[in-house]
């Protein structure tokens, strides 16, 4: 257990979730379901039996520093990597493997999103368990596939190729990124697909292979640091070096590449907490279907609608409202059909292009 690593994936800005999602709060620091623990604590509270909470490891844009120390306290500062710009998840999974194979060069490591939502923590914790015994016994690179339920778009997709000896373990046929919805219903008609779920297994020495081998412009971005890895001069390298990786996923680089690439299909209730439609989804409702967050409401004929109020217990008053996202935060109001929710990074960067940052 002790050669077992997480690391938590924590510096996007969750743009869809604007205006709640900021980028000085970004959603990963906000407790959207009420319960009392931010979906960063969540995410290392279902990890910290898996793996000694000495190698949970969180990767954040420097920004965050402090976000990330005053919700998860038990953290060294040496298991805080703070990223100097924001370049995707294969620089970020560079750099981490790097960083944890100079600690132990046996680490097998789990990568996991710091906003996603699992319902079923028990067989998480069992599934990941297997992973990493797969890994731990085969040069692979593991990936969790989810049972699609529905067509969905904003998410891509695995198809499962041969089984192996390993249960629930099959070789990847190929990878499809958020295919269009004619596409993405054959695929859940065919039963051979899988939503790719953003969580990965592997050892140290297999990832970084597989960077050396398919990723090189991002591989050759660190190699020139493996004698810092570990040690104080690591950041000043970092500082140095990162910005200029390119900006491309860890899906891309790697893993639609490198023909050792495995899933293990699961169902442990697990959704993407990417966007409002999501959130409406999960959370409990009125007769009427309305969700409210965070404030009083008086709603007349409205049905089906989201809100959310960051000020708690403002007073909300609609009348004939059907289908649509309120949310009201600090100095920013949203009002927008759910059914152009793919709308709001769009709205995003037009506020940016009108006032600058001062709504970002």
């Amino acid at each position: 257990m002790n050669n077992r690593y997480c690391v938590i994936m924590g510096g996007g800005v969750g743009s869809r979730f604007w205006p709640y999602s900021r980028k000085c709060l970004p959603k990963q620091f906000i407790d959207f379901l009420g319960t009392g623990r931010t979906l960063l604590q969540m995410s290392f509270d279902r990890v910290k039996d898996i793996v000694p909470p000495s190698n949970i490891i969180v990767v954040t844009n420097e920004d965050y520093c402090g976000l990330v120390k005053e919700q998860l306290p038990e953290l060294g500062d040496s298991q805080i990597l703070l990223e100097p710009a924001r370049r995707n998840t294969a620089p970020c999974v560079a750099w981490a493997a790097f960083h944890i194979h100079a600690l132990n060069p046996d680490a097998s490591i789990m990568v996991s999103p710091s906003d996603h939502l699992i319902f079923n923590e028990d067989i998480f914790k069992k599934e990941i368990v297997n992973g990493f015994k797969f890994v731990e016994s085969h040069d692979a690179l593991l990936t969790l596939g989810i049972k699609p339920n529905r067509p969905e778009t904003g998410y891509g997709y695995i198809q499962i190729g041969e089984k192996t000896d390993a249960e629930g373990i099959s070789q990847v046929k190929t990878f499809t990124e958020k295919p269009d919805i004619d596409i993405a219903r054959i695929f859940v008609e065919s039963g051979e697909f899988f939503w790719n779920s953003g969580i990965f297994l592997w050892s140290a020495k297999s990832i970084l292979n597989a960077l050396h081998n398919y990723a090189p412009d991002v591989y050759c971005k660190f190699e020139p640091g493996l004698d810092k890895f570990g040690t104080d001069e690591e950041k000043d390298f970092i500082n140095a070096n990162f910005q200029a990786c390119p900006n491309i996923s860890i899906d891309f680089a790697v893993m639609e590449k490198t023909p050792n690439v495995y899933v293990s299909c699961v169902n442990f209730g697990w959704n993407d907490l990417g966007t409002w439609g999501v959130l409406y989804e999960y959370s409990p409702k009125t007769k009427e279907g309305n969700v409210t967050q965070n404030c009083n409401a008086m709603l007349y004929n409205c049905n089906n609608n989201m809100i959310a109020i960051k000020k708690e217990g403002k007073l909300v008053v609609a009348s004939g409202l059907k289908n649509f996202i309120i949310a009201d935060s600090d100095d920013v109001l949203l009002i927008c059909p759910q059914a152009e929710e793919q709308r709001i990074k769009q709205f995003v960067n037009d506020v940016k292009s009108s006032f600058g940052d001062k709504y970002q």
